[in-house]
């Protein structure tokens, strides 16, 4: 976060033109992960605890209503896939790096949002990833037991298959409002460590 982005060094790095690196910067901008500043250019995106609980907000409110809507419409068929993802992803949690456990993770929560039927909500979901990603890319190597995550999906799966709409949304509030809590106390932990080091030398 806050490191500059060099697009003449990124171009020679990786053997292109400068017009290639420029467009996958704006691509990355409009994203959120990157800010462009007049006559600076390209920085990585620093997050601040405001922000990250301001997605939270968004987030939780987003996946409640989605987890609501798909109790009542999703298929059969569309809850045993979601309930399939679930059991892939206890059973690969203990063999997948953070970024593997990320994707699962994510792509359960994306499954919900697909299967309640409102494509909104789904579009909207998918925008919001990216700062999603990069808010857990921050707490790598810091992240809770794996197999513990995965397994928090299923209380929301197996309240979903009953159709217990009240059950579900209250299981994926309670999942959601959990690593909001894990992730603001390592960002805390993190500041304090930044506060607390020494200057770098000259």
């Amino acid at each position: 976060p806050g490191a500059r982005i060099v697009e003449a060094e990124l171009a020679r790095q990786m053997g292109v033109s400068r017009a290639p690196v420029r467009e996958a910067a704006r691509r990355l901008e409009s994203q959120g992960l990157l800010v462009a500043r007049p006559r600076y250019g390209f920085t990585v995106r620093t997050l601040d605890l405001q922000q990250i609980n301001d997605l939270f907000q968004v987030r939780i409110g987003l996946e409640v209503l989605a987890t609501g809507l798909a109790c009542r419409q999703a298929s059969d068929e569309q809850l045993a896939q979601l309930q399939a993802r679930v059991d892939h992803m206890v059973a690969q949690a203990p063999h997948l790096g953070q970024a593997e456990r990320v994707a699962l993770d994510l792509g359960i929560h994306a499954c919900i949002c697909e299967i309640s039927g409102n494509a909104y909500l789904h579009r909207l979901f998918s925008n919001m990833q990216t700062e999603i990603r990069m808010i857990l890319a921050l707490t790598e190597g810091s992240y809770r037991d794996p197999n513990l995550i995965a397994e928090s999906h299923r209380p929301v799966i197996e309240a979903m298959r009953r159709r217990d709409a009240a059950a579900a949304e209250q299981a994926l509030r309670h999942h959601l409002i959990e690593g909001q809590e894990h992730v603001q106390a390592l960002f805390l932990r993190a500041q304090q460590a930044q506060t607390a080091a020494p200057p770098n030398p000259p």
